[in-house]
């Protein structure tokens, strides 16, 4: 498992960051999923061989779930 870390930008509040972690923890190839709303900071845990489709996925859930937010790798 390798952790990696993203700059998350354009959440509206804590309960928005909440509610997006609670849905990107559905995601059966992460695990470990934080977003700090203070931070604006996400973090999540894959094995490295599905860093391309972790990334692909988390991405699309964020596109669908919070639009306006961005996220950049760190």
């Amino acid at each position: 498992m390798k952790t990696y870390k993203f700059k998350i930008e354009g959440l509206d509040c804590a309960n928005c960051a909440n509610e997006l972690e609670e849905t990107l923890s559905k995601i059966d190839i992460i695990e470990n999923v934080s977003i700090s709303f203070m931070m604006e900071r996400l973090t999540f845990d894959c094995k490295e061989e599905n860093q391309i489709l972790a990334i692909e996925k988390v991405k699309k859930v964020i596109k669908k779930e919070e639009p306006n937010v961005e996220i950049k790798e760190v």
